[in-house]
């Protein structure tokens, strides 16, 4: 377990520790950690996901365990704006983004390198079936309703204009085409897009770094509600239904430490890119950050 920590959890970690500290330290001011985090977020991202849709070998996927998992992300997100909108009050476009860091995972930028350290490619199979399914299908829903959300008093043509254009929804879009039809992507372009791919993960949880520096960490009841339902009412709930029917151990084992992860920072990156306020999400990520390091080499 301590091993796992030292050289698999905490080296990936370190970059967002590295961030916040050099944060508080004034080396780094907020107005660059954002514009990092804009580049990351529309650029070196799209060039993570495209690849990863593009070259998935989906037969390969248990799709009965990726459905469970699925089926525990609604039911958690939808206890979770209850929560937010009835008992924490928080107006709808906050409370859309902190239930989404509940069932939102870190997996693309923190869990899925972890589980490559640890279990290599081939049995972190699972890992890449949730990174999939949340890189395409709950990543993609969630830009297009925080969007429409954040944006519900503007024109609804303009609203549309930003979901189409966004550069990771039209990555796992044109991901999906070339898989299915397929359509062969030139050896160079992937190259290209490994490249810059490579940089997102390191690039966001550093910026993100930065930015919480400026954050109060003072935990409120919402930090601590929304914290406390991601790191044990989502794992657990995950656990219990993993029960159902049967699958290989591991797929059990993997999606439960997918689980466990921490709070996506996209939820923080969606609303740093709407406008929405977020001195409740910021926390959230690095408590779960900071609170999941344990669980994380417990369960790996």
């Amino acid at each position: 377990m301590l091993t796992i920590l030292t050289h698999d959890i905490l080296p990936v970690f370190s970059m967002l520790a590295l961030g916040f500290v050099l944060g508080r330290m004034g080396r780094f001011t907020r107005d660059e950690a954002a514009a990092v985090n804009r580049v990351t977020f529309l650029v070196l991202q799209p060039a993570l996901i495209f690849p990863l849709i593009q070259g998935l070998d989906f037969s390969a996927f248990r799709a009965e365990a990726i459905g469970l998992y699925a089926l525990c992300q609604v039911a958690t997100f939808t206890l979770t704006l209850g929560l937010a909108l009835g008992v924490l009050k928080r107006d709808l476009p906050e409370a859309w983004l902190l239930a989404m860091a509940t069932v939102f995972v870190n997996t693309l930028l923190y869990i899925w390198p972890i589980s490559f350290l640890i279990y290599g490619e081939a049995a972190a199979l699972p890992i890449t079936g949730i990174v999939a399914w949340d890189s395409s299908v709950t990543f993609g829903f969630f830009i297009v309703t925080t969007g429409l959300i954040a944006h519900r008093g503007g024109r609804p043509g303009a609203s549309l204009a930003r979901v189409v254009q966004n550069p990771v929804l039209i990555a796992i879009a044109l991901g999906g085409l070339t898989h299915v039809l397929p359509i062969p992507v030139p050896e160079p372009v992937l190259t290209a897009m490994h490249f810059a791919g490579a940089g997102a993960a390191p690039l966001t949880l550093f910026a993100l770094g930065v930015i919480l520096s400026g954050h109060s960490l003072a935990p409120s009841p919402t930090i601590a509600t929304i914290a406390a339902v991601k790191l044990m009412v989502f794992p657990a709930l995950v656990w219990a239904v993993l029960h159902i029917g049967q699958r290989p151990p591991e797929w059990e084992t993997l999606l439960v430490l997918a689980a466990a992860g921490p709070s996506g920072a996209m939820a923080f990156s969606l609303a740093m890119l709407h406008g929405i306020r977020t001195d409740q999400i910021a926390p959230v990520v690095i408590w779960t950050s900071t609170l999941s390091l344990i669980s994380l080499a417990w369960l790996a």
